[in-house]
């Protein structure tokens, strides 16, 4: 098992640990070692050294094993996400789920081949041949940085692709919340994956971040988590790959034909499942002024029975925030907006890491609160007059991840696919939608445009080798 960090439980820290506290309890979960720079180019050495030859089959197998673990296992998967992120335990149930999903579908990928053939007799200047491809793992070790918001699934979304290409990896998981990643990687060890092929490295990003993104072994950086972080390690990375997967200012449009009692509860769950600490969640909502006043009033009835609270109590719809400081950044950032002329109409109540569900009407484009990405329980409320403006309103801020629109005119719909700049459009749903296998990401600062999701992550992990044989 080489995982240079490992945890230490509940105790005395020290200069050398990075102590894990439970958001809401506030209590220490455990603590776990601050890799030194020498820990940390060991494991890239442990990684580079080691070459996998687990077959397809056996690729397969090892995560069809680790599927059914997580399936048996899911309360004490999701307790311990819950406990470490402050995740109610629906949302955390929800998630362990979504992590056997991925791990389905990599096993479900390892078994096509996808390469192609290419009959070169096409032309007049074609042969009797035939050009053929194949994909290879990457030749240096793949390095993964992970967020908080999805301790456990996001970590799936980078180590099931590199298992499943038969990769090596180092992984860099969030250090407010290490103990999922560990626990995942414990898992995979169980269900009979070389050790060598996944190292947990926890650690001070302040101190490793920049090793683990230069290292000379490093082939691949793939990087989930604010913009400012992805724009610096495309600053530092030089000649490599990188799959960078940043923010979103996500907006639902509701126009005025829409269903608005459905369009109102998909703007709530949006916005407040998983404590709205989503790069998909629902950022902005937009509604045409027509419609406006009685989705608002929806909205705001909806909000208020949306019951947060103690992230153990089943009955919650809703935990804390990360910590207590990100909820005090929602605070400030909401009175900030009322004194801007946005009014309350609900929520902006908080208590250590514990922050209400939030409903803004009347907010401008120009907001910070709609501007730029707001990571957390907050519903800004934007009016529009008419499509054109709808458009310009939701492509107006520098993201560009996803989307939601509530509509059944199929003009509507088609402007919307076609003019929206964003990575996804879901019509009359979540903009967060989506299978774990399909393809996921953005553009302008939300990511440079390759996709996550198991198939296309697995395509970014690879070499493809173009090869040409006779053909009689």
């Amino acid at each position: 098992m080489r995982i240079a960090g490992r945890p230490r439980g509940a105790g005395r820290p020290d200069d050398r640990t990075i102590t894990v506290y439970n958001p809401y309890t506030e209590k220490i979960l455990g603590t776990v070692p601050k890799a030194t720079l020498d820990e940390v180019r060991e494991a890239f050495a442990i990684a580079h050294g080691f070459q996998p030859r687990l077959t397809r089959y056996e690729r397969a197998a090892v995560l069809n094993r680790a599927a059914v673990i997580i399936s048996q296992r899911l309360d004490q998967v999701a307790q311990l996400i819950s406990a470490e992120s402050g995740l109610c335990i629906k949302d955390a149930l929800y998630e362990a789920g979504r992590v056997s999903d991925v791990l389905a579908f990599g096993a479900s990928e390892v078994l096509k081949d996808d390469g192609q053939i290419f009959s070169c007799d096409l032309t007049p200047h074609g042969k009797k041949r035939r050009v053929y491809t194949q994909r290879s793992p990457l030749l240096g070790v793949i390095c993964a940085i992970t967020p908080f918001n999805h301790p456990m699934n996001q970590v799936a979304h980078k180590v099931v692709p590199s298992i499943a290409t038969n990769n090596r990896m180092v992984l860099k998981p969030s250090e407010k919340v290490p103990f999922s990643a560990i626990l995942f990687a414990d898992i995979l060890y169980e269900a009979g994956l070389p050790p060598e092929m996944l190292s947990v490295i926890t650690g001070d990003p302040r101190e490793i971040a920049d090793e683990l993104i230069t290292n000379e072994l490093v082939d691949l950086v793939t990087f989930t988590g604010g913009v400012a972080i992805g724009k610096y390690i495309a600053s530092k990375a030089g000649y490599r790959r990188m799959v960078l997967e940043l923010g979103g200012n996500d907006p639902i449009i509701v126009m005025e034909d829409a269903d608005l009692d459905e369009a109102s509860t998909l703007a709530v769950q949006g916005s407040y499942k998983n404590s709205g600490q989503r790069c998909t969640a629902v950022k902005r909502m937009l509604v045409h002024e027509a419609v406006a006043d009685r989705f608002v009033d929806q909205v705001v009835e909806k909000t208020r029975a949306w019951k947060y609270g103690d992230p153990a109590d089943p009955g919650n719809d809703m935990g804390t925030v990360i910590d207590e400081a990100a909820a005090m950044f929602f605070e400030r950032r909401v009175n900030e907006a009322i004194a801007q002329g946005a009014r309350l109409l609900e929520g902006n109540r908080r208590r250590g890491a514990l922050y209400s569900p939030t409903v803004l009407d009347q907010v401008t484009p120009d907001m910070l609160v709609a501007r730029e990405e707001t990571f957390g329980p907050v519903s800004p409320i934007i009016r529009f007059k008419d499509i054109d403006q709808a458009i310009a309103i939701s492509n107006g801020t520098a993201y560009g991840l996803s989307s939601a629109v509530c509509t059944n005119r199929m003009d509507y719909i088609t402007r919307f696919i076609n003019e929206l700049q964003v990575g996804s459009v879901n019509v009359r749903e979540v903009p967060g939608y989506r299978l774990e296998l399909t393809p996921f990401g953005g553009i302008k600062d939300s990511g440079l445009g390759y996709k996550e999701g198991v198939q296309e992550a697995m395509k970014s992990f690879t070499n493809l080798k173009t090869y040409s044989l006779p053909w009689l």
